[in-house]
């Protein structure tokens, strides 16, 4: 996935209010940035450090940069989880996960369960669907790749849905998109939400598959690499 157009680069200083994250600019000085991000982006956060950030199609928004990139320490993150969604579908229709090779059809956030969409549907002739559920992954703590990075309680929920819909005869899957490059292997992060770490462990006894793939980040774009083992 290359980034539409090139990113504009900066000096982060601060998030604030969740959804704004001032970045200083060379050429324009210090720029409000929409956050994508809802986690709290943990690890990630330092005043200083290298940032990319994209500019809004449309010119009427309010925010005209988005926050889409952060140095840490010789790692790139790519903390817009939409950017996960996207690296995921290309992958699948590219057939450059194999685990999930083999589909015909591919729908984006088709609801589902109680109230939820799911992230892409996966469809084939005379076969279950396959519901797939995309996590963008930016905590760190090497070797580990973690998620979530704050309480989730809908994350959570999540998992019980997708287990249910295991139980229904449907095939069930999260897919765990490490937007750095620099851990070898995913894992929970139950030191800060045991309730997700015991939903994925039900849910994945229940039958709904779990998949972590690496991402290289780079300023010009991003793209799966390869699959890290999940520990339980």
């Amino acid at each position: 996935m290359e980034f539409e157009a090139p990113l504009l680069e900066g000096r982060f200083l601060r998030r604030y209010k969740r959804f704004f994250a001032e970045v200083e600019v060379p050429q324009l000085g210090i720029v409000t940035a929409h956050c994508p991000n809802t986690g709290s982006m943990l690890g990630c956060l330092t005043p200083g450090a290298a940032a990319r950030l994209s500019r809004a199609a449309n010119p009427n928004r309010k925010l005209a940069y988005t926050l889409e990139l952060l140095r840490v320490g010789t790692t790139w993150v790519g903390v817009n989880p939409a950017r996960a969604n996207r690296l995921v579908e290309e992958a699948v229709r590219a057939g450059r996960i194999p685990e999930l090779s083999g589909y015909a059809g591919v729908r984006r956030e088709v609801p589902y369960g109680e109230s939820s969409r799911i992230d892409l549907l996966l469809e084939r002739p005379g076969a279950p669907a396959c519901y797939v559920e995309v996590k963008s992954v930016t905590l760190g703590r090497p070797p580990l790749a973690q998620f979530p990075d704050a309480v989730s309680a809908r994350a959570a929920k999540h998992m019980g849905e997708l287990a249910r819909q295991v139980a229904g005869g449907a095939r069930a899957c999260v897919v765990f998109a490490v937007q750095r490059e620099d851990c070898e292997v995913f894992a929970p992060a139950d030191d800060i939400d045991p309730a997700y770490g015991r939903a994925v462990r039900d849910a994945h006894s229940a039958g709904v598959e779990l998949l972590a793939y690496r991402a290289t980040v780079q300023p010009a774009g991003i793209a799966l690499r390869d699959r890290l083992p999940v520990r339980l």
